[in-house]
């Protein structure tokens, strides 16, 4: 004869909930393709330097310049398939800066299309310079017409 089972013990600790991405992977009609790529490469010139707002610092690339080809290099991966006279504006940044580049370095940065957040565009970016990763981390950026654009910002000074 069988024993009845015996009944389960219930753990004192939650389950564990499955993480899920909050960007979405999948293509939607009237946005840029998913995998879209860009990159800029510039060598750094002194006025992108910390050095070039405080003497006292190095003369090395500064986190707004390095963030600022990453931005561009994101804009230009996604304008070919834009509407007519549309352009992206960026909206977050999630970027970590992790080693220096000296004033006269080549710098590349790069941008991939990687998702959607709602309305906007997520993208993961990547500055180099030869080997070494300088900095990296997500681009977030949306679809703007730029006269609408305008008139909303100059509406909110005026207000």
């Amino acid at each position: 004869m069988k024993r009845p089972a015996k009944p389960r013990k219930r753990s004192s600790t939650p389950a564990k909930k499955v993480k899920r991405s909050k960007f979405s992977h999948v293509a939607r009609v009237g946005m840029p393709r998913i995998g879209l790529e860009s990159a800029v490469q510039r060598v750094v010139p002194r006025e992108w330097t910390i050095a070039a707002f405080d003497p006292r610092l190095p003369a090395v690339l500064s986190t707004p310049a390095m963030i600022g080809m990453m931005e561009v290099a994101a804009a230009q991966a996604v304008q070919p398939e834009l509407p007519a006279g549309a352009i992206t504006v960026g909206t977050r940044i999630e970027v970590d800066h992790l080693k220096a580049a000296t004033e006269g370095a080549t710098v590349r940065a790069a941008a991939r299309l990687v998702g959607y957040h709602g309305r906007f565009l997520v993208f993961e970016v990547e500055a180099r310079s030869g080997d070494l990763v300088l900095g990296c981390g997500k681009v977030f950026r949306a679809i703007i017409e730029p006269q609408t654009f305008h008139a909303r910002a100059s509406a909110q000074q005026n207000s």
